[in-house]
C-alpha cells in the first residue's frame, strides 16, 4: 500500500456510483429501475462534480415512486 500524507493514493475520494447492475430503462419515467439515475446521470456520471453526485445520490430515493409497478401482467388483463 503507498500512503501519502497518510492517505492511501489509490483510495478516491468521489462518490461511487449506484448502479447495482441491473440495467433497464423503464419506458415511461426514462430512469433505470436498478439505479433511479437517468440515461443523461449515468452516462455523465464520471464527469460530475462531487457536489453534483451528491445532489443525485440525495434525490434518488424520491425517484422509486416514479416507477409503475406492474400489477398482474396478463392474468390481470384478462379478468378486466
Amino acid at each position: 500500500m503507498v500512503e501519502e500524507n497518510g492517505k492511501n493514493v489509490w483510495q478516491r475520494d468521489e462518490i461511487q456510483s449506484p448502479c447495482i447492475n441491473i440495467c433497464v430503462v423503464h419506458p415511461e419515467a426514462r430512469i433505470c429501475t436498478g439505479c433511479y439515475r437517468s440515461i443523461e446521470e449515468i452516462t455523465k456520471w464520471s464527469k460530475l462534480s462531487v457536489s453534483a453526485r451528491a445532489a443525485v445520490m440525495a434525490d434518488l430515493p424520491n425517484r422509486a415512486s416514479l416507477l409503475n409497478k406492474r400489477r398482474g401482467g396478463r392474468a390481470a388483463r384478462l379478468k378486466r
